[in-house]
C-alpha cells in the first residue's frame, strides 16, 4: 500500500507518503507564502527523494476541512487533479480527525480545536485509548462557552490540539483541572496524520473519486454571512 497524504488546512502545509508499515516520508513547512506556493514544489521534491511516481500510488488523502477557507480549496484542488489524471481513489479526512492521531500511544480524551474567530472554535472530541481512536462527536463549529459546558462531563484527562488550542486553554484553565495542552510537536495537524487517519478507510474501500472529493467548511465564509446579514437570511 502507497498512499500520498496532504494538508493544508491551516497557516503550514504539509506532504507525505506512507505505506502500510509507516511513514515513508514528510515534507513540512510553516513560512509566509501562501500554500498555492509551497505545495506543489514540496510534493514534487518528496516524490524525487522517495523514487515513487503518483501512478506508483494506491489512494491520495487529504485534510478536506475545516480550516481557512483557501487553504481547503487549494488543498482539494491539488489533490482532485493529482487524482483525475491516474484515476486515483481519494479519502478526504476531517482535520480534526487528523489531529487525533497526532495523540497515538496516549490515553486520555483529545479536544481538537481550530480557531474559527468570534470567540468560536470547529471542534470535534475523540477517546485515544493506545492505537485506537474512537469518534465522539460530529465535527462542528461552537462557542467556547459551549465546549466548556461539553468538557465538564469527562473526568479523564484532556489533550488540547489545533490552532486555537492555546486559546481554549486560557479560556478553560480556570475551571477544568484535567485539561492540558498538548506540546507543540503534537499540536498543529500534519500530513504523517493524514496518512494514519486515512489508513483504515483504505483498507476498507472507504474512498471517493476525484469528481467526488469536495472540502468541508462547516460553516459560510465571512462574506457569505455578511451579505446573508444584510438581506435578512438566516
Amino acid at each position: 500500500m502507497k498512499l500520498l497524504a496532504v494538508d493544508t488546512t491551516a497557516k503550514a502545509a504539509s506532504v507525505c507518503l506512507a505505506s502500510e508499515d509507516g511513514i515513508i516520508g514528510e515534507f513540512y513547512v510553516n513560512t509566509a507564502l501562501t500554500h498555492s506556493q509551497t505545495l506543489m514544489p514540496m510534493l514534487e521534491q518528496l516524490l524525487s527523494s522517495t523514487g515513487i511516481k503518483i501512478s506508483d500510488l494506491d489512494a491520495i488523502a487529504v485534510n478536506a476541512g475545516p480550516g481557512s477557507f483557501t487553504g481547503v480549496r487549494i488543498g482539494v484542488a491539488a489533490v482532485k487533479g493529482l487524482a483525475f489524471a491516474d484515476d486515483l481513489p481519494c479519502i478526504p479526512v476531517s482535520t480534526l480527525e487528523s489531529m487525533a492521531y497526532n495523540c497515538l500511544g496516549d490515553d486520555c480524551i483529545v479536544c481538537a480545536a481550530m480557531d474559527a474567530r468570534c470567540s468560536q472554535v470547529y471542534n470535534a472530541l475523540f477517546r485515544v485509548k493506545g492505537e485506537t481512536v474512537e469518534r465522539l462527536c460530529d465535527d462542528r463549529a461552537l462557542a467556547l462557552t459551549d465546549l466548556k459546558a461539553d468538557l465538564h462531563k469527562y473526568c479523564e484527562k484532556i489533550i488540547l490540539v489545533g490552532d486555537g488550542a492555546a486559546l481554549c486553554a486560557e479560556y478553560l484553565s480556570d475551571s477544568l483541572g484535567n485539561v492540558r495542552l498538548a506540546s507543540v510537536n503534537h499540536r498543529i495537524q500534519t500530513a504523517s496524520s493524514v496518512a494514519l487517519a486515512a489508513r483504515e478507510s483504505l483498507r476498507n474501500g472507504e474512498t471517493v473519486s476525484a469528481e467526488q472529493l469536495m472540502p468541508v467548511y462547516l460553516r459560510l465564509p465571512q462574506a457569505q454571512r455578511e451579505l446573508n446579514k444584510r438581506l435578512g437570511r438566516e
